[in-house]
């Protein structure tokens, strides 16, 4: 194990030998899920402003990370890293589209869907191109796989850290599995619309995010950077809305 000032393959390190303030992982992880919430908060008071809140948090726990004495390294933000990112992210780009598209051909699932009127449109294009890549991927991603994976793995290792962020991912999931949108309405035609169908949901919900959450912790500290599973994660998202526009 190296000393202080070193870092491990995976980038979890101290700043090349900066003085590091140790705050407590505890209250690190709180104040991250503190910013997360207060962002889902003014979000939901003030509708339209997804991208500000969303850029908005992201400066704010790139400042979490800065206290830390977190590299770009560590966040998964070096610049010689964002052409893996970019091969790595691309290639699971490619396969959520391959997944999505063989889902598309199974007919029950396609009518589980809402009719979305037959096109997408320049709203639907402004939340695929703007509002989903800088109001939900740049955030979550420079969370859970950029800073609590690199704050949980510098603390208990990459293989706890991994688990503990992926799962933080899945139960954050939780307030948006009890709302509407195309993913609820589509579950809720399957699980049923009543109070056990809501738990099944919220369940389903929370088991699978968290379970795509450790595979983009894979994506991330397999490339090196945040690029790899920000691509994933907006396929993923931009998908579900263009499908739904096309059903």
């Amino acid at each position: 194990m190296g000393g202080r000032g070193t870092r491990t393959g995976l980038g979890f390190g101290e700043g090349g030998g900066r003085p590091f303030v140790r705050i407590g992982v505890g209250r690190t992880v709180g104040l991250v899920l503190a910013a997360l919430a207060a962002a889902k908060v003014v979000e939901r008071a003030v509708p339209g402003l997804h991208v500000a809140v969303g850029l908005g948090l992201a400066a704010a726990l790139v400042a979490i990370a800065r206290s830390q004495r977190f590299t770009a390294a560590d966040l998964g933000l070096a610049r010689s890293k964002v052409p893996a990112g970019l091969r790595w992210g691309a290639a699971a780009a490619a396969l959520v589209g391959v997944a999505f598209a063989l889902a598309y051909t199974i007919a029950p699932l396609r009518q589980t869907l809402p009719d979305g009127g037959g096109g997408l449109g320049p709203a639907g294009l402004w939340t695929v191109l703007v509002v989903i890549p800088l109001g939900t991927v740049l955030p979550e991603e420079l969370a859970f796989r950029g800073l609590l994976l690199a704050l949980l793995g510098r603390r208990y290792g990459p293989l706890a850290g991994t688990l503990l962020s992926s799962g933080l991912f899945g139960l954050w999931h939780i307030v948006p599995s009890l709302g509407g949108g195309t993913a609820n309405t589509a579950m809720a035609s399957v699980v049923g619309g009543d109070a056990a169908g809501m738990v099944a949901r919220v369940v389903v919900t929370v088991v699978f995010t968290a379970l795509a959450g450790v595979l983009l912790c894979w994506l991330r500290l397999r490339s090196g950077s945040l690029v790899a599973p920000m691509l994933a994660h907006w396929t993923v998202n931009a998908l579900g809305v263009i499908v739904a526009a096309l059903a």
